[in-house]
């Protein structure tokens, strides 16, 4: 790898990574916004729910590491499917990755900035024109932190999971010692039971559940920053998800326990101010914005740097125009696709203000998301069984941990994400299969002009 294109080696130490990996899933943020919708699609099957999902997507945390182990890449999934599957699968598997998180950075913007006035000054939350430039104001201040180095990022990351974590610790204790004394839901062990399921029932909340746990492989997207690339981004990936499947468990039974039917709907996308405001008294409730907040702009801050990270790779390998593969002389960051992130941001959120179309595909993006999600991970699964394909006949574990579980996991994700397809309106398949297929344009654009360069003047 040529100096210029080299990010900034050895800044991430398994702190710092594992810390990065919970951001990026938001913990705070995707309770809040997803927990009311996995329990009217589950019901008190949620937590089974929350571990089926997170048993599958511990096996495409298992292809992350074991492809990391293979080949440290910031362009991941696009890298790997890339090597094994050849360069048009790769670059779908990357771009699948560069749309979502374009689309959930800049629709998850606006609950930051209505958190920021909900705190602040409530009666401007109703505001399109302040929340607009709220969340611009956010979006630009994450931007500026990213372009000014890892390190930096790392830091504002630390701080801001800490802060949340206390909050949040100090509510899920609360709950324990309040809630079981007189119980909304009566707590059973059916609720963890898997096969409780009917095979419909489990289908429509799996692709709910799934979100929850997506982000945590920002932690492989920076594993040219970090110390020893080939090994500290897996285990932080591993530690991430063993913390992420216990957390999402307990709040989902706190919110059982704490909230009725009546209450969980009411709350929709509220539900730790619901909890800490039912605990505590409307002060705290207000307290638990702040760890919304805080883990709002950590998700986005991660979801920037998967971004940009994964957009430098493909610039890197002539896959998208070289110019995103710049890096800033002193800070050693992709300045170029960080400011191209930016002003699409800027633009999107400031369209979504005066056009009503783009506003209602921003807010019912979370499903498209989804399908998104499936195809990039679903991909990177069976690369990472197919790549490690021998090992099937050295030793029961090395053949699950390498092959059986990424497929089995990968396979399952294409099956839901299929299965999700004619539930989804207009809009939602528009955003998430029109996203990826889109694509077609700059890979045929790009070949083109690699072709063009290739080909010997008359």
């Amino acid at each position: 790898m040529d100096h210029p294109t080299r990010l900034n080696a050895s800044s991430l130490g398994i702190v710092e990574s594992v810390i990065m990996g919970i951001a990026g899933t938001a913990p705070a943020y995707s309770i809040e916004i997803t927990t009311s919708t996995i329990i009217a699609t589950a019901g008190t099957l949620s937590p089974a729910s929350i571990l089926v999902c997170g048993f599958i997507m511990f096996g495409i945390a298992f292809a992350f590491i074991n492809m990391n182990h293979a080949v440290a890449s910031a362009g991941t999934s696009y890298s790997w499917v890339s090597m094994v599957f050849g360069r048009v699968l790769g670059f779908f598997a990357g771009w699948a990755l560069l749309v979502l998180c374009c689309v959930f950075m800049v629709s998850a913007m606006i609950p930051a900035a209505n958190a920021t006035l909900l705190i602040f000054n409530r009666p401007l939350m109703n505001n399109v024109h302040y929340v607009t430039l709220i969340a611009a104001a956010w979006l630009t201040f994450v931007s500026a932190v990213i372009v000014k180095g890892i390190k930096l990022t790392s830091y504002l990351q630390v701080l801001m999971t800490i802060i949340e974590g206390v909050i949040l610790l100090v509510i899920i204790v609360a709950s324990f010692f309040t809630f079981p004394r007189a119980p909304q839901h009566q707590f059973s062990l059916i609720w963890f039971w898997p096969f409780a399921f009917s095979p419909k029932s489990f289908a429509n909340g799996a692709l709910v559940a799934i979100f929850f746990f997506y982000g945590w492989d920002v932690t492989m997207n920076l594993s040219e920053e970090t110390r020893d690339p080939n090994h500290t981004p897996g285990r932080a990936a591993f530690w991430s998800m063993v913390f992420l499947m216990a957390f999402f468990l307990v709040f989902i039974v706190i919110t059982l326990l704490g909230l009725s039917d009546a209450e969980i709907q009411h709350y929709n996308t509220n539900i730790i101010f619901a909890i800490a405001e039912k605990l505590f008294g409307p002060t705290w409730g207000y307290v638990a914005i702040i760890a919304v907040l805080l883990s709002t702009v950590g998700t986005v801050e991660t979801q920037m740097l998967q971004f940009t990270r994964t957009l430098f790779a493909k610039s890197r390998d002539g896959a998208l125009h070289q110019r995103y593969a710049r890096l800033h002389p002193r800070w050693r960051t992709p300045y170029v696709a960080i400011f191209f992130i930016w002003i699409t941001g800027i633009v999107l959120l400031f369209a979504s203000s005066y056009l009503p179309t783009i506003n209602v595909i921003l807010r019912d993006s979370i499903t498209a998301i989804g399908f998104q999600i499936c195809f990039y991970l679903g991909l990177t699964g069976l690369a990472c069984g197919w790549y490690y394909r021998t090992l099937l006949a050295q030793g029961s574990w090395r053949a699950v941990s390498h092959v059986i579980w990424p497929v089995g996991s990968g396979l399952f994700l294409f099956f839901i994400a299929l299965y999700s397809i004619p539930t989804f309106d207009w809009i939602t398949n528009v955003v998430g299969m029109g996203g990826i297929a889109i694509g077609v344009v700059p890979l045929l654009l790009n070949r083109r002009k690699i072709w063009a360069k290739a080909t010997p003047s008359a």
